[in-house]
């Protein structure tokens, strides 16, 4: 086989490579669990949270999902939406530290919310929803650990922070921002189906960028390898008239 072949051999190998770990990129940097939208106003009132849950496996289906809520600073007022297929079991937990507010003091609030019955296939998601009364003022941040198990028995364990400055944890928990008062005025006082609209054009709008910017990632490495297989290929016939 002449050389020109076998680098032209070599460099569709290495783009079809390139293109298969493109996306297997984009199906990893999809797959965790998320809370939508990504923040609110500190001590924002009347609002909804909406939990993403994707399916990861590709031989089993996801059969339950727990969310807990943090109790030490509490999201108070919690309601569920009722999810086709689905039952939801609310647990409710004593405060260590009652929340005095406008209505009175709250002594216990909601722990954890566990959702079974249904199931989310493979290349499927599942939206769970919950509206909230009013979200603590005094701390930047909620982290909602999650666990997720599939039919097969495995179950993953949505649980780990990020460190300050280090990369994304595999199984990072979802986390809601809690930014300074009256910078999401309007996202907390918008009513559900517009904060459920704006969660999903974000989700879309990221999607889409992160699926450009890796198809222009392969393109390029394409385009590369073709150009070294072109260049090999001239090669060989230069070398091939000096020789006659």
């Amino acid at each position: 086989m002449s050389s020109a072949r076998i680098a032209l051999r070599r460099a569709g190998t290495v783009s079809a490579l390139a293109a298969a770990g493109v996306l297997a990129a984009a199906g990893i940097a999809s797959a965790h669990v998320t809370v939508h939208p990504e923040s609110y106003a500190k001590g924002a009132t009347d609002g909804v949270l909406t939990f993403r849950v994707p399916n990861e496996e590709d031989t089993a289906s996801t059969t339950k999902v727990q969310v807990f809520l943090p109790t030490d600073h509490p999201v108070l007022g919690v309601l569920v939406t009722p999810q086709d297929g689905w039952t939801a079991k609310v647990t409710n937990t004593k405060l260590k530290t009652p929340v005095k507010t406008d209505d009175g003091t709250i002594t216990d609030a909601v722990s954890e919310i566990t959702w079974t019955g249904g199931k989310i296939g493979a290349g499927q998601y599942q939206d769970f929803d919950v509206a909230f009364g009013q979200l603590p003022d005094d701390t930047d941040q909620l982290t909602f650990k999650t666990l997720q198990t599939y039919s097969d028995g495995k179950t993953v364990r949505w649980i780990e922070a990020a460190a300050s400055g280090d990369e994304e944890p595999e199984n990072p928990a979802p986390v809601l921002k809690l930014t300074a008062k009256g910078a999401d005025e309007d996202a907390a006082a918008a009513p559900t189906a517009s904060a459920k609209t704006t969660a999903a054009a974000s989700a879309s709008d990221s999607s889409d960028s992160t699926a450009r910017a890796l198809g222009i990632a392969g393109l390029v490495v394409g385009v590369l390898g073709l150009g070294a297989a072109g260049f090999a290929l001239a090669r060989g016939r230069n070398s091939g008239t000096r020789s006659e």
